[in-house]
C-alpha cells in the first residue's frame, strides 16, 4: 500500500454500506475540500438533491484529477455497481445505447461522488419512461460582458413567459455564471415536442426583451445578450442539477431560489460551506415542484402562432452545412482549456492592432462535447473590424482532433456540431 494513500472510509448510509476511497484526498484546495468533506455536503443537502436527480438515468461526469483536470463523462454505469443503483437504457439518436446508472436513494448519492463526480446530470426522464421527459430546462446563459442584473431581469420576463402559458417556472443559479428555470410537465409529450416548446419560450423571450435575450443558436450571432438555451432539452442533453457542486475553485453549488430572492441572490454565496445551513434553516425552495406538473399545450400553441424559427442560411458548397453570417476566424481547437487559452493570446500577440476594438462576445471559446470528454474550440468574431482591416483565416495555432480514430454511425464532423 502507498504509505501516503488514506484508507477507505466505510460509510452506512440509508441501510447500505458505502465505500469511499481517498477520503482525505483534496477535491477543492482553495476551501480546503475533501472527497469526504463532499459526500458528507451530499449528506446534508439529499432532500433537495434527489428531487432534482433521483430517479433519473444521468451520464456520470467525473473528475479523476480533480478540478484542475479535464472530467470525462461516462454514460454506461461500472459493471460492479451496487446493489442498491439502479440502471437504464437509453437510445440515442446517434444509433447507440447506453445503461446508465439511476439514484434514488442517500447511498446512491454518496455512491456516485465516490467515482469522482461533482455535480449531477439527470436527464429530464424519469427511468420508468425515457421517451417522454416531464421537465423542461430554461438555461439563461450569459455572453461574456453581461451584467447579474440582466441575466435577472431575463429570467423574469421568462416567468412572466410561463405564467401566460399556465406554466410554474422554478429558478436556480446554474452554479456558474447563470440562472436555471426548471419547470415540471405532464410526461405526456416527446422529446421533439418538448425541444420546440422550450425553442417558442427562448424565441418569445426574446420578443419581449430584445437586446437583452436572444434565442439565436449560433453563439457569434448573439452579441452581449443572455441567451435562451432551449437545446438542453434535446434528447442527449444533461443539466447539472439542483444542488450540484460545480468544478470553481470556490466549490460553488447550484443553489433553488425562490422568486423573490432572485434579485438580491448573487450565485457566489451559495458554496458547499454555505449551502448546508441554508438547507437546515429554509429547507429546499423547491419542495412544491413535483406538484406543479403543467401542459405544453400553450407553448405548443405559441409555437403555431409565431411560425418556424429562421434557419441559418447553407454553404454553397453542397455540404449543407450551416454557414456563419459573421465573419469568422477559427484559431485553435484544443484538448484542454488552458492550451485553448494559451492560443488565444498568442492570436492577440500577432494581431494586437485589432485586438483594442474586439467587444467580449466577440471572442468564442467553446467547450464542444466529444466522445467521452470537453475539447474546446477558439474562434474571433470580427465584426467591430473594419473589413480591410480584419486578418485572414490562417493556419490553427493547435489543430487537436477529438474524433481521430474513432467511426460509429452519426458520427460528428469536422466542426463538431453536425453528423457526418
Amino acid at each position: 500500500m502507498n504509505p501516503s494513500k488514506t484508507p477507505a472510509e466505510i460509510l452506512t448510509i440509508a441501510g447500505s454500506e458505502v465505500r469511499i476511497s481517498s477520503p482525505d484526498k483534496v477535491v477543492f484546495p482553495e476551501p480546503g475540500l475533501t472527497k469526504l468533506d463532499l459526500v458528507r455536503y451530499y449528506l446534508a443537502v439529499a432532500d433537495g438533491a434527489l428531487r432534482g436527480a433521483g430517479g433519473r438515468p444521468m451520464v456520470l461526469k467525473r473528475f479523476p484529477k480533480g478540478i484542475d483536470g479535464e472530467p470525462f463523462f461516462q454514460k454506461r454505469v461500472p459493471e460492479n455497481r451496487p446493489d442498491f443503483i439502479d440502471t437504464a437504457t437509453l437510445h440515442y439518436a446517434s444509433g447507440t445505447s447506453a445503461e446508465e446508472a439511476v439514484i434514488r436513494d442517500t447511498a446512491g448519492l454518496a455512491w456516485v461522488v465516490n467515482l469522482g463526480c461533482l455535480d449531477l446530470n439527470p436527464h429530464p426522464v424519469r427511468a420508468e419512461d425515457l421517451e417522454r421527459p416531464d421537465e423542461l430546462r430554461v438555461d439563461l446563459d450569459p455572453m461574456p460582458g453581461v451584467d447579474w442584473s440582466q441575466i435577472v431581469d431575463v429570467a423574469y420576463v421568462a416567468q412572466e413567459v410561463l405564467d401566460d402559458v399556465g406554466l410554474v417556472g422554478w429558478p436556480k443559479t446554474s452554479g456558474s455564471r447563470g440562472l436555471h428555470v426548471l419547470v415540471r410537465i405532464a410526461p405526456q409529450w416527446s422529446y421533439r415536442d418538448v425541444r420546440l416548446a422550450a425553442e417558442t419560450l427562448a424565441r418569445e423571450v426574446e420578443n419581449r426583451a430584445p437586446g437583452l435575450a436572444t434565442a439565436r443558436w449560433w453563439k457569434e450571432e448573439r452579441g452581449e445578450s443572455v441567451f435562451v438555451d432551449f437545446n438542453q432539452n434535446a434528447k442527449d442533453r444533461t443539466v447539472a442539477s439542483a444542488y450540484s457542486v460545480r468544478p470553481l475553485p470556490d466549490a460553488r453549488v447550484s443553489t433553488p431560489l425562490t422568486w423573490d430572492e432572485v434579485r438580491s441572490a448573487r450565485p457566489e454565496q451559495f458554496t458547499v460551506r454555505t449551502v448546508p445551513g441554508r438547507f437546515a434553516d429554509l429547507g429546499d425552495p423547491h419542495n412544491g415542484i413535483d406538484d406543479a406538473a403543467g401542459t405544453l399545450d400553450g407553448l405548443l400553441a405559441l409555437a403555431k402562432e409565431l411560425g418556424p424559427a429562421e434557419k441559418a442560411p447553407r454553404a454553397g458548397d453542397g455540404s449543407g452545412r450551416r454557414q456563419s453570417v459573421m465573419p469568422l476566424v477559427e484559431v485553435a481547437r484544443t484538448k484542454t482549456k488552458p492550451e485553448a487559452l494559451a492560443a488565444l493570446d498568442q492570436w492577440k500577440i500577432r494581431h494586437a492592432d485589432v485586438v483594442p476594438a474586439l467587444h467580449p462576445a466577440d471572442v468564442l471559446v467553446d467547450g464542444m462535447r466529444g466522445s467521452s470528454s470537453l475539447w474546446y474550440r477558439v474562434r474571433v468574431n470580427l465584426q467591430h473590424i473594419p473589413e480591410t482591416e480584419r486578418p485572414p483565416q490562417e493556419e490553427l495555432i493547435a489543430d487537436y482532433d477529438p474524433w481521430a480514430g474513432k467511426e460509429w454511425p452519426g458520427r460528428p464532423g469536422p466542426d463538431g456540431s453536425a453528423p457526418l
